[in-house]
């Protein structure tokens, strides 16, 4: 099993989420395994941060206040080419599905999800 956090604390890591327990969490998961997350609460506030910031994973929630998660990535700037995208969401549709593959996704973590689901899901991206 490769070592997931080894790979994550080369890497920028950005998490968009309205609730804030799911941001601080989170925050604290990742920094608790000594990488580095940058926690927003709204799309509009990821691009921006995007805009300057080369990020190599991004976590976004399906729902969130103004644009939501799938409207967020197709305005992502040109920079962040190469960046693994992961919805986030508790309407885990089959359709949201396969709008967020067709959007760039390259998963989906549903709502609620534990610590080890966010794991398994990053070891599988980083693992190809």
């Amino acid at each position: 099993m490769m070592d997931l956090f080894k790979k994550l604390k080369s890497m920028h890591l950005l998490l968009i989420d309205d609730d804030e327990w799911v941001r601080d969490s989170l925050r604290m998961f990742f920094e608790s395994e000594g990488c580095e997350i940058v926690a927003l609460e709204t799309a509009e506030e990821g691009l921006e941060f995007t805009t300057s910031h080369h990020v190599d994973i991004i976590l976004v929630d399906y729902r969130l206040p103004g644009m939501d998660g799938l409207e967020f990535v197709k305005h992502l700037p040109a920079n962040q080419v190469g960046t693994l995208k992961v919805l986030i969401t508790a309407y885990g549709s089959d359709d949201l599905l396969l709008k967020a593959k067709q959007s760039g996704f390259h998963a989906c973590i549903p709502k609620p999800f534990t610590t080890e689901i966010i794991e398994a899901s990053l070891e599988r991206l980083i693992g190809q």
